[in-house]
């Protein structure tokens, strides 16, 4: 008799050409994912000969009731690792039926802004570290936290180890071996501040694919969580208090700045940024002044300011990128529940596009 794990672990290969594709989007809360499936008649690679498809988008707060049918385009591909073989996960973006995208579709309009030929002359590089918790499912407190109390302070937990100090860890390895498996640029991983609490890097990845890994690797780790049980939160200040928040702070170069003379446009770069401050702070997401306090390795979010090696301002330089002459800077302001569609491309408009 076959267990469940049989079951779920056949090779569909052995028997039949057919292939399972999980088609992802993003729902009306701009953070929520989704996800449905359906058979191919054989393996696929590029994303433009897969079919569209559609969903009911009055269940995803994404389209009324009477006018509900949304579209899915898909745009980028990846190995399965929950289903393995020749499976694939789809990310997809999401269209009205007359073609037009819907509102909550922000790649879109990134996709313009990586397809201006000023900004694909530059080949702008990113590596986004994306910060998270994981939560105790019934009670939504930090895994590893006592039941209505509190761990002792911070301090011990950053990249640490140690049953008393490390929360999560399989639930990480899982995830970073999962993205690899997937073909998602991922580059690293490490356990963070505030305990519980845990981070990956993507990156680096050009352009508007940026986006689709690392939207990819958060739905990888949702799924992942699902199985283990335990809640994912992108909150930026998941905990109120003398603890850190989570961000997203997202590194960035053009070719320009990773050639000689590359740090005097850095400069100019962040003060292109340091001009649209406000701007940006709007779009890096929402709940981002409960953690912008100034405070917990953070800039105040009214203010701009830039540094080298400095982890409490808006954008920081690297000591290398310094001494070197040219490199590449990291933006700090962003929250961990940001959308890289919105991010990515906004700094490359800013910093490519925008003329003050």
């Amino acid at each position: 008799m076959s267990l469940l794990s049989d079951l779920i672990n056949l090779n569909l290969s052995d028997t039949t050409d057919k292939i399972i594709a999980e088609y992802i989007w993003i729902g009306g809360s701009g953070m929520d994912m989704r996800s449905k499936a359906r058979t191919l008649s054989g393996p696929v690679s590029d994303p433009s000969k897969l079919p569209k498809w559609n969903y009911d988008g009055s269940s995803t707060g994404q389209a009324p009731g009477e006018d509900s049918e949304v579209i899915l385009y898909p745009q980028a591909i990846f190995k399965d690792p929950f289903r393995r073989g020749n499976n694939i996960l789809v990310m997809c973006d999401a269209y009205t039926p007359a073609g037009e995208p819907i509102p909550t579709n922000k790649r879109h309009a990134a996709a313009k802004i990586f397809s201006h030929p000023d900004v694909v002359a530059e080949e702008p590089w990113y590596g986004i570290e994306q910060e998270y918790t994981l939560l105790q499912r019934d009670v939504k407190w930090p895994i590893g936290w006592p039941l209505g109390g509190y761990p002792g302070p911070q301090g011990p937990y950053y990249c640490s180890i140690g049953a008393d100090k490390s929360f999560g860890r399989d639930v990480v390895d899982s995830h970073y071996k999962s993205c690899l498996y997937a073909g998602i640029n991922i580059s690293g991983i490490n356990g963070e501040v505030m305990p519980g609490q845990w981070e990956f890097q993507v990156g680096p990845a050009v352009g508007i694919s940026a986006g689709d890994e690392l939207w990819v690797a958060r739905y990888i780790l949702e799924r992942i969580t699902e199985i283990a049980g335990v809640v994912l939160s992108f909150d930026p200040k998941p905990i109120q208090g003398d603890w850190n928040g989570a961000g997203a702070h997202t590194n960035y170069s053009t070719k320009s700045m990773r050639h000689d003379g590359g740090y005097e446009v850095i400069k100019k770069a962040i003060e292109k940024l340091g001009l649209r401050h406000k701007e940006h702070i709007a779009a890096y997401g929402e709940g981002n002044e409960r953690r912008l306090t100034g405070r917990h390795e953070t800039a105040d979010i009214n203010t701009f300011l830039w540094g080298v090696a400095n982890r409490g301002a808006s954008i920081r330089v690297g000591r290398d990128t310094e001494k070197q002459g040219k490199g590449y800077f990291e933006d700090r302001r962003p929250a961990s529940n940001m959308d890289p569609y919105v991010v990515t491309s906004m700094i490359a408009e800013t910093t490519i596009l925008w003329k003050p």
